[in-house]
């Protein structure tokens, strides 16, 4: 009796584990409907950079749809740190938390180092004087902290998102203290300023990622996360697609109004894009070219969007257009230093053992 007693009481919960799965009930065209999407998305990761570059183009061509997605940046932004924070690799997050010391001397780089060396730079050269909008811009550009979507452009080409992810939620936590600090410095008490209100929209946007992409890898395992790598990376660039159509609406219009101007912003942009790279890649280079190039890469996309919110936007025309245009150097990198990125993997050997990275 107890033992058919027991059999009746799980009778319910055995038939539910050996129901077949919900997509091998459909029928065959339903199931070919439904998985249309996720093969879309798995296309569309493997265009990688391809894929990156191109949003900048189709955020150009695509003024109307910017205007519409741009009340969603916010959103976007967290659900690109949701998919960096739930693509972590474990592992190699504690190799870089028994070591902090490559993450810490990253952080000072990007939150003092950056700061004090571009605002000594402009002040030198009397830029602040003579074009005081642009100043703003390049002074707001360097007090930034790293993009918040860096981890998932530095995945995108195959280097270390780990050690970039880290990098940038200790650089973030930071910015409350320093973008304010270096702001009044180096531009004024014109320029207002919340630390508080600043300090508490980093916070909830961090600990609610954290939270989110907890609960997914929680839910659905870290292997079924790395067997969906290509749909995953497909949605990642159709989520960094709303940024960049929100941002470069107004381009078209700039480039033609006054297109010598807009050469210059956008030859200055991809100046200071790779002046930042290449000085944090050879400051880091001994701790490997793969790891040097991912900091570089994470220094040179500042979160200007994150800069934009904390001024409500009221910023010259110039400082606007000055930010617009640094999205071309970000999004077109992956693409125009792939062949870079093939040679240092292709001389990478396979390690041996793990844990043999240098302090």
């Amino acid at each position: 009796m107890v033992a058919s007693g027991n059999a009746g009481s799980l009778c319910p919960a055995d038939s539910f584990r050996r129901r077949a799965p919900f997509e091998s009930r459909m029928p065959i065209s339903l199931q070919r409907i439904a998985a249309l999407p996720v093969q879309a998305l798995n296309w569309l990761g493997g265009q990688g950079t391809r894929a990156i570059a191109a949003l900048v183009f189709f955020g150009i061509v695509l003024p109307p749809l910017g205007e519409l997605l741009k009340p969603f940046v916010t959103e976007a932004v967290f659900v690109l740190l949701c998919i960096s924070f739930m693509r972590v690799d474990i592992a190699a997050l504690r190799d870089h938390l028994r070591r902090p010391g490559i993450v810490l001397a990253a952080t000072v780089w990007t939150t003092l180092g950056v700061p004090l060396i571009a605002g000594a730079s402009c002040v030198a050269t009397g830029l602040d004087a003579h074009s005081a909008d642009l100043y703003l811009a390049l002074m707001l550009q360097a007090v930034a902290s790293p993009m918040m979507a860096a981890p998932a452009l530095v995945a995108v080409m195959g280097l270390d998102s780990t050690l970039v992810l880290i990098t940038l939620v200790t650089s973030t936590a930071l910015i409350p203290l320093t973008a304010p600090l270096f702001a009044y410095v180096f531009l004024g008490a014109a320029l207002t300023l919340s630390p508080l209100g600043l300090g508490l929209k980093l916070f909830s946007i961090l600990a609610g990622a954290l939270f989110v992409a907890g609960g997914i890898r929680w839910t659905v395992g870290a292997s079924a996360i790395k067997r969906h790598k290509g749909p995953i990376d497909g949605f990642n660039i159709l989520i960094l697609f709303v940024f960049v159509a929100a941002i470069m609406g107004n381009v078209v219009g700039s480039l033609l109004a006054d297109p010598l101007r807009m050469l210059g912003l956008t030859g200055l942009a991809f100046a200071v894009f790779f002046a930042l790279l290449g000085v944090t890649a050879l400051i880091f280079r001994k701790v490997g070219h793969e790891q040097a190039l991912a900091l570089g890469l994470m220094v040179s996309q500042r979160n200007m969007g994150l800069m934009l919110a904390a001024t409500d936007g009221v910023l010259p025309g110039t400082t606007w257009l000055y930010f617009a245009l640094s999205q071309f150097p970000i999004y077109l990198s992956p693409q125009l230093l792939k062949p870079i990125v093939g040679r240092l993997t292709a001389r990478q050997p396979a390690p041996a053992a793990t844990g043999t990275g240098e302090a």
